[in-house]
């Protein structure tokens, strides 16, 4: 039976998908039938309020996340899944307000509409209830019967990429279990790659690479690779065609008139927007930070934008006046307030950058904008950096919602990167929804070194350089 269903596990996760969504909109429809009976029989109210949920949960699945079972943690499912049904019980139940004025209610607002808002809450309640129990019970049912893939580490060497890879994957022991480390140049390294399920490929020379991927493609072995910026040009480039003779276009991403237009006007739009909600909030973090000791509201900051341009940042201070801001933050930093503390997890500080929108020196949504200090250093390590000011610096974007302040440079560069490689406005639009998510996580996205941290570092390298020497035996 386990083989059965493993060899069908995409199957069984479509199962528990349709049984998921099934479930959603029979809850928000079994209780708004109770004031509006037509709206849980076929009637041109219920099919146009479904249309309405399925196609919101649809759109909205494209930018949080589906109901990924297998892939993705429970907790990210569980949020995501729960923004989706939120936004389509409001645009059904929008929907059900709108045909249910007419003529014979006078063009009013129908009788049972405060009802039904409270009954639009309650199915919302028991809808994340559901969506708690499917998700942590759909991945223990996925799990007893699709075991973690057995993998292998090929490295360059560089131990310090070894430790992030291993951290990250670790990360997922459910998914994956690490069997070996060893290096690309082993040469027992074809026959020890035979006896796994998957590969994670460090950085490494082309021709091994591709030696490697060939092997892997025809033994059926699943290939994980640490992007790099070739194969990030390679996966953005396009298939041509001349005459007969088909080539791999690597086209550099620029821009057009209309989207550089639409940009500038939904920065301007948004700032001016986030600015006037946040205002009475502004003023009361302001209060905050001058009783906590006195010291300057805003921290103005040089900064680094399109073509190397340098720029005066500005955030609400959370840090002690006169701390040293170029140093990395740590876990429990003795150097930051305690209402920055509080700024700091729901990203509040950042606000005044509206500021610096509409003025021109950055965009809502683009690459970090990282500090001049650190520029100088960055490029010296990694040529590549000097890439990632074809655009200019972004309050939010793929670095902000996916790195943390621990997430390593070039992690970092390799986000900014992918956001100017994959450039669209609509993947602009799907950064600014997924900025929500990073705001109900906190803890992820103001994850700081720590001690710990670094000790468990150091003993993964020890482990790993011990790997390597048996290796060479």
């Amino acid at each position: 039976m386990k083989k059965f269903l493993y060899k069908n596990r995409k199957g069984v996760v479509l199962i528990m998908s349709i049984l998921l969504y099934v479930l959603l909109a029979l809850i928000l429809f079994a209780l708004l039938s109770y004031n509006n009976p037509q709206v849980f029989r076929l009637s041109r109210t219920s099919v146009v309020m479904l249309m309405a949920f399925a196609f919101s949960m649809y759109l909205l699945a494209n930018i949080y996340g589906r109901y990924d079972i297998g892939v993705r943690k429970s907790k990210p499912i569980v949020i995501s899944v729960s923004l989706c049904v939120f936004v389509a019980d409001i645009a059904a139940f929008v929907l059900m307000v709108v045909m249910n004025t007419n003529e014979t209610t006078n063009n009013a607002m129908y009788p049972y509409f405060w009802n039904d808002v409270w009954l639009v809450l309650i199915s919302f309640i028991w809808q994340v209830i559901v969506v708690f129990i499917m998700t942590y019970g759909g991945h223990y049912i996925y799990f007893s019967f699709v075991p973690p893939e057995r993998c292998i580490i090929v490295s360059n060497g560089d131990k310090e990429n070894v430790v992030h890879i291993v951290k990250a994957i670790k990360k997922y022991k459910k998914q994956y279990t690490i069997c070996k480390v060893v290096k690309y140049d082993d040469e027992d390294l074809f026959d020890l790659l035979s006896k796994y399920e998957s590969v994670f490929l460090d950085i490494m020379p082309h021709e091994y690479a591709q030696k490697l991927l060939n092997f892997c493609y025809q033994k059926n072995i699943r290939v994980y690779r640490t992007l790099g910026v070739t194969d990030l040009i390679t996966n953005t480039s396009r298939i041509m065609m001349l005459n007969d003779q088909s080539f791999l276009a690597s086209e550099v991403k620029e821009k057009n008139m209309h989207q550089r237009i639409v940009k500038r006007v939904a920065d301007i739009f948004i700032s001016l927007l986030g600015l006037a909600l946040t205002s009475p909030f502004l003023l009361l973090a302001a209060i905050a930070i001058k009783a906590e000791d006195g010291g300057k509201v805003i921290f103005v900051q040089q900064r680094v934008t399109i073509n190397g341009n340098f720029f005066r940042l500005y955030k609400l201070r959370t840090m002690k006046e006169n701390a040293d801001g170029t140093m990395v933050t740590e876990e429990k930093d003795g150097r930051i307030t305690k209402v920055g503390r509080i700024l700091r997890k729901i990203r509040f500080d950042e606000v005044p950058q509206f500021v610096n929108v509409l003025k021109g020196q950055m965009s809502v949504v683009g690459p970090r904008a990282e500090m001049a200090d650190r520029v100088y250093m960055s490029v010296e390590e990694l040529p590549e950096y000097a890439y990632r000011y074809r655009m200019k610096a972004g309050i939010t974007g793929y670095a902000q919602i996916n790195g943390k302040y621990n997430t390593s440079s070039r992690d970092k560069l390799m986000l900014d990167l992918t956001y100017i490689q994959t450039f669209s406005l609509w993947n602009d639009t799907k950064i600014l929804f997924q900025t929500i998510m990073v705001l109900l996580r906190p803890d992820k996205s103001t994850e700081g070194y720590d001690k710990t941290d670094r000790k468990h570092q150091e003993e993964l390298e020890k482990k790993i350089t011990e790997q390597f020497k048996k290796n060479e035996k």
